[in-house]
Parts: C-alpha cells; sequence; structure tokens
C-alpha cells in the first residue's frame, strides 16, 4: 500500500447472544478488541433473551467508543461499519444490526453483515500462522458442533454437525447436573485438570461425520441419580474427577469425527473454532492427534475463541475487499411520507 492510499478502517459489531463486543480493524489488523460480558445471567443458570437485549442496549454505545479511542479512531476515519447478522438471539442481533445500519447511514459508508459461525472459522485469519485452503475446521459452540471444510473464505461444506445439542451445551448442561453455576464448561475444565479418568460414560455410537450429544447428558443424568442414592455426597466428593471423565467423554466424540473428516478428505491442515476451542483438554487432545497423524494444527488465541467483534471485523475486511454490502435503504412500508 502506497503511503498516499487511505487506509481501510473498519468498525465491527457482534451482540449475537450476552457479550457485546466492538472491534476495530485497519487494512485486516486488529487495533482494538473490547468485550462487554453481562453477568446477569448467572442467576438464572443460563441466558435470557429479554434480558440480554437489554444489557446489549445499555453496553453497545461505551462499548464502541472505548474501541474506538483504543484504535485511535474518529468516526470520521470509519469506512465500513460491519455486524453479526446471525445467527443468534433475535433481539441481542436486533440491538447490533440496527445500530450499525444506523451508523453507517449517518457517516454515508458502506454495511456489511457478517455469519457469526463463518467469523468464528475466519478469526484464523487474525493471527499468524493463517491456514492454507482447502483446510478443515471443527467449529465448537454453545450453539453449534460442526465439521467445515473451506475451500475459500466464504466458500465452505458443512461435512457434520450435531443432530441434537452442541458440545457447549452439553458441558453447561452436565455442569449443572454437578451443581456448578452458569456458564458451567470453563468450570469443568478447571476442575479436570485436578482429576482422573475413574469414571467411564458410553461414546456416542453415530455414523459419519455427525454429532451427538444427548446420549451423553442422559448418561451423566443417569449415572448421578443411581450414585446419589447411596452417597447424598458423592459430587463433592468426587467433583474433579467428575469433571476430568465428563470431559474426557466429549473430547472423544469430538477427535474421533474430526479425524474420521481427516481420513476421508486427504486434508491435513486442521483448524480449531468457537467458544468451546478455548477448552484447554479439547485443544491439548487436537495437538496429540495432529503430532500422530502429521496434521498442521491452527488453535486461535483466547480472545478470539469466544464470542468477538474482532472475528467480524476479519470476516468484514474479505468482503469489503469483494464490494459484499448490506443495502442501506429503508423499507418503503417504514418510511415516512
Amino acid at each position: 500500500m502506497s503511503a498516499n492510499t487511505k487506509p481501510i478502517n473498519i468498525l465491527a459489531i457482534e451482540s449475537s447472544c450476552d457479550d457485546t463486543a466492538a472491534a476495530v480493524l485497519q487494512n485486516g489488523k486488529v487495533l482494538s478488541n473490547c468485550v462487554s460480558t453481562q453477568k446477569v445471567h448467572q442467576q438464572y443458570g443460563g441466558v435470557v433473551p429479554e434480558l440480554a437485549s437489554r444489557a446489549h442496549q445499555q453496553h453497545i454505545v461505551p462499548v464502541v467508543s472505548v474501541a474506538l479511542k483504543e484504535a485511535g479512531i474518529e468516526l470520521k476515519d470509519l469506512s465500513a461499519v460491519a455486524f453479526t447478522k446471525g445467527p443468534g438471539l433475535i433481539g441481542s442481533l436486533m440491538v447490533g444490526s440496527s445500530f450499525a445500519k444506523s451508523l453507517a447511514y449517518s457517516l454515508g459508508i458502506p454495511l456489511i453483515g457478517i455469519h457469526h459461525m463463518e467469523a468464528h472459522v475466519l478469526a484464523h485469519f487474525i493471527p499468524e500462522p493463517k491456514p492454507e485452503f482447502p483446510f478443515l475446521c471443527l467449529t465448537v459452540s454453545g450453539g453449534h458442533t460442526q465439521i467445515v471444510k473451506m475451500t475459500n473464505y466464504f466458500e465452505f461444506e458443512i461435512l457434520g454437525k450435531t443432530i441434537d445439542d452442541a458440545a457447549g451445551e452439553a458441558f453447561d448442561k452436565a455442569a449443572k447436573l454437578l451443581g456448578l453455576p452458569y456458564p458451567g464448561g470453563p468450570l469443568i475444565d478447571s476442575n479436570a485438570k485436578n482429576g482422573k479418568l475413574i469414571f467411564k460414560f458410553p461414546l456416542p455410537q453415530i455414523a459419519g461425520l455427525d454429532f451427538s450429544f444427548s446420549g451423553i447428558k442422559t448418561a451423566i443424568l443417569y449415572f448421578l441419580q443411581k450414585e446419589l442414592k447411596n452417597n447424598p455426597h458423592f459430587i463433592e466428593e468426587n467433583l474433579a474427577d467428575l469433571c476430568a471423565s465428563v470431559q474426557d467423554v466429549i473430547i472423544k466424540h469430538l477427535i474421533k469425527k474430526i479425524e474420521l473428516a481427516a481420513k476421508q478428505t486427504g486434508i491435513s491442515q486442521i483448524a480449531l473454532a468457537g467458544g468451546v476451542s478455548a477448552n484447554s483438554g479439547l485443544r491439548q487432545a487436537i495437538i496429540e492427534k495432529g503430532n500422530e497423524h502429521h496434521w498442521t494444527t491452527f488453535i486461535p488465541p483466547f480472545e478470539y475463541c469466544t464470542d468477538n467483534a474482532a472475528m467480524i471485523g476479519i470476516a468484514a475486511w474479505y468482503k469489503f475487499q469483494q464490494g459484499e454490502f448490506e443495502s442501506l435503504d429503508i423499507a418503503p412500508s417504514a418510511r415516512l411520507h
């Protein structure tokens, strides 16, 4: 880029669930990445959609302001505004999309809509090293579990997906059965580090590349009910070992499927993405399998695993270069006459 070329500054907004996030990228490089996590849901044991959307309304202006300040970018310097257009909680998505569209319209700059799960995969193109096409991405979050074959930035094929629950949901629901507060997935991970694989839970026997986690949750439930009848203190006396055993069966199911996908496709570039990619056990397992099978593995830094706006921004950077923008027009029925 020549010295006279104006840099491309993109403000990205992520509001698909319960994190209000904003980031600023300049020519595909992250200048700021700010996240405001909502604490209100902990007392309810899960995300309450109405409370989430209200919290987004409170947080979005301060978070965007901080992101711009940290990046040293003013509104007049922006080249485009990007936002998460789905999937996610409808009320939460509406806050982010409405803010982004209004801002882009007022500044007269392009608006870029981004698919949330595509952004998780493309987060691998923020840091170095970056995967080469084609690559397989095991995308694991609270709402999705997929094996995606990426042939270009926006050309992909879903090879396998969960037929019931997502892996992140299985972690959180298992944690709830163990009496751990929401969000329980990270607590299972931390407790598992001090535990042993004493308890055995059945590995799902589902053909092909699809996943199923409902059977794992049911097996854990029945096992705990049986043990608690004999010993009311069973969970607290065996918490670390229970967490290690629960985490082990979920990870084994994930790894088994990505191994099969790599074998079937012959692809050895293997990436991990999504909120559950922050799980230390899963990260270690995919590294070990990578060494065993001579894969080149890609694991995102922790700040790009969970929901964040930098991943929305990097996806928007590639869409900006292709000129793929959302309409800023107001629907005829909504216009004032």
